[in-house]
């Protein structure tokens, strides 16, 4: 970290200069990584302490500002990839307050007549919104940039449920500014699934809500619950503003989404109030704060007061302090999670933290192990990401005492012992067996799914049993069951197990590529196990392909291939796949002739819910027939069948004057 200037009187001009600079290019540094790059390396609380002492140093020297310092823009560089917008009126960023006495500054510098009041707004945590309605219509969504320049994310913006895309009144033109953000909960379900994927982790839910509204492809961000609140009219058309309790009365007459706990304040005081109150909550709320905003309310004021280059003169916001401990990291536990990853987690000497004590804290991944240096030994500093996962920010290296361990790699699996892989392009460490304790129960319940063995009747709570009892270590030993065996379990007469034994005996006839699904090889679904068994024909063919020739399938891809690789590699899935051939279970894919079927050649796109069958079921349907589904319409689609609540496909499909089908019409069909 970077520290203060000691001793100044002991230093030149020249010296104060060189550090100046040393500090202006390490908050460089972190504004890249924090704005641009959505990877933070330090916390909020710890960029604002090196932006204090610049701010701090530059008030001291200011024949030392220079126009490039950070303290004289606004905000980051705009990043490539999406077009550019021009601001009307720049997006300025705020003043900040730390303390009570600050926030009295503030409200002496403002207080020139009596009847002063304040709008204090929760700060929320996310990205920052400008958008523009035309005729009550919703034209452009583009986030702050540099204050002068952001970015156009308008079909991005239009994916977010709780964004109006229509004004209740159709003024000619309204623009405002606003918040993007993602909740807790979905914060955490996102960091999950990629954790799951191998793939790396956001650090808090604002760089979630980045990475998120800058995708290309909006798809992604309509796949995300975002959420926004808007909280200022920069300018609007065919109606008269005149304070900030206004400004949001009239947004929300408008149907725009307005934070509710936004309070009028009569004195400082009441504000200083509000602040403390929301500190203490901030934990229980769904969304992230890190601070409150307060603004006159009044906009005759605010003309009055006006603005300086970076910030308004009649705004401030009062930031909360970073809830941050420090504690000792006494170990490093290896857990297999079920889709094969290998994760580290810290245990720690249990320490109070957001309302809660925490003694253990996801590390993620050894990459980031690394990045950040920590060590088993070592004092650590944690906060809660997100105000909900607890995790290391840094090691406090200057407190290390030599003792400490590294963390290193795993070459096994804590569980089984099966070698630990690393896919290329990802973060994480996997058990490839698929018999693996640690994931046995997750396999079996894919396993017997619908899509996969259609195993009716074996259903997570009997797996449970199964495997509770020791009756099933691997999946092969579901095809050793008989009744008696079954029929001492709970809620299992000997009609439900002679019934269950049928179900498993009939999986044996499913066709190859159902198998290859069941077997949830990382990256392979349903359609392209069928590719894959229409080319392969056997089981065994898998057993010496080379990624390299994989990927001449079309549509296998590089990560396919290194998955389904790994997956036959790995020496518990071979003996599992002997076993299940000797029990008689289908490793061979039926010969089949081209343009047998009624839908031989054709192409359809299926979006919506059916009722008398799944999506999945209806694609099977399909290319039993002869013809191919596919997961975008175009040109070159034959058919789209619209279930109940069809998505954007059902628009493109009548766009291209494409044949649309209802349930009925396609059930009509393929009869």
């Amino acid at each position: 970290m970077f520290l203060y200037l000691p001793h100044k009187e002991e230093l030149s001009l020249i010296d104060i200069k060189a550090y100046i600079d040393e500090l202006r290019d390490v908050i460089r540094k972190h504004e890249y990584q924090y704005y641009v790059m959505d990877d933070p390396l330090i916390t909020d609380m710890e960029f604002d302490r090196l932006m204090r002492e610049l701010i701090r140093l530059e008030t001291e020297y200011p024949e030392l500002v220079s126009p490039d310092s950070p303290t004289q823009r606004v905000g980051g560089d705009v990043r490539d990839g999406l077009a550019t917008v021009v601001h009307r009126t720049p997006l300025l960023s705020l003043d900040n307050a730390f303390s009570f006495s600050d926030l009295e500054s503030f409200d002496r510098r403002i207080r020139k007549t009596n009847g002063v009041s304040y709008m204090a707004e929760l700060k929320i945590d996310g990205v920052s919104i400008a958008l523009i309605y035309e005729n009550g219509t919703l034209i452009s969504a583009a986030t702050r940039g540099d204050g002068l320049l952001g970015e156009d994310v308008t079909p991005n913006v239009r994916t977010i449920k709780n964004i109006p895309l229509r004004l209740r009144t159709p003024l000619p033109r309204l623009e405002v500014r606003g918040e993007i953000f993602m909740p807790k909960s979905e914060f955490v379900r996102l960091n999950q699934e990629r954790e799951e994927r191998g793939e790396r982790i956001f650090a808090n839910p604002r760089n979630a809500t980045a990475g998120s509204l800058r995708q290309i492809n909006p798809s992604i961000t309509a796949s995300r619950a975002l959420a926004g609140f808007i909280y200022d009219i920069i300018y609007v058309e065919g109606h008269e503003v005149n304070s900030q309790e206004g400004a949001l009365e009239f947004l929300i007459k408008q149907g725009i989404p307005v934070n509710q706990a936004a309070k009028l304040c009569a004195s400082i005081d009441e504000v200083y109030t509000y602040c403390q109150k929301f500190e203490e909550e901030r934990h229980r709320l769904p969304y992230e704060i890190d601070g409150v905003v307060i603004k006159l309310n009044d906009f005759g004021l605010r003309k009055e007061l006006g603005q300086t280059a970076k910030s308004p003169r009649w705004a401030v916001a009062y930031k909360f302090l970073a809830e941050e401990k420090e504690t000792r990291l006494k170990g490093c536990e290896l857990n297999v999670g079920r889709t094969g990853i290998i994760a580290p987690t810290a245990l720690l000497e249990p320490v109070s933290l957001a309302g809660t004590t925490v003694s253990r804290a996801s590390l993620h991944n050894f990459d980031l192990v690394q990045e950040k240096d920590i060590r088993v030994g070592d004092m650590v500093l944690v906060h809660k990401a997100g105000d909900i996962i607890p995790e290391i920010i840094r090691p406090l290296v200057e407190k290390r005492n030599g003792g400490e361990e590294l963390i290193l790699p795993p070459a096994d699996c804590p569980s089984c012992g099966s070698l630990a892989i690393r896919a290329e392009g990802e973060v994480a460490y996997r058990c490839e067996n698929l018999n693996c304790s640690a994931r046995l129960k997750e396999s079996l319940v894919f396993f017997a799914s619908r899509d996969a063995m259609d195993i009716d009747g074996m259903g997570p709570a009997l797996i449970e049993q199964l495997v509770a009892r020791g009756v099933v270590s691997n999946i092969a030993d579901l095809y050793g069951l008989d009744e008696e065996k079954v029929a001492g379990l709970e809620r299992m007469g000997s009609k439900s197990a002679a019934n269950l034994i049928k179900a498993i005996e009939n999986s044996k006839t499913r066709p190859l590529y159902r198998l290859i699904t069941a077997l949830g090889i990382r990256h392979i679904g349903l359609k392209s196990a069928r590719i894959l068994a229409d080319v392969m024909k056997h089981i065994d063919d898998f057993k010496n392909i080379t990624s390299a020739e994989l990927i001449l399938i079309p549509e296998i891809g590089p990560k396919m291939a290194e998955s389904l690789v790994s997956f036959f590699a790995e020496p518990h899935n071979q003996e599992m796949l002997a076993r299940l051939e000797a029990a008689g279970v289908n490793m061979r894919e039926e010969k089949r002739t081209a343009g047998e079927g009624k839908l031989n050649g054709k192409t359809f796109v299926l979006t919506g819910t059916m009722e008398a069958m799944s999506r999945s079921e209806a694609g099977e349907k399909i290319m039993a027939l002869g013809g191919k589904t596919s997961s975008s319409v175009s040109k070159n689609t034959d058919y789209v069948v619209v279930g109940a609540d069809p998505g954007s496909k059902y628009d493109k499909a009548l766009q291209l004057g494409i044949t649309v089908l209802n349930e009925e019409e396609f059930l009509n069909l393929i009869e």
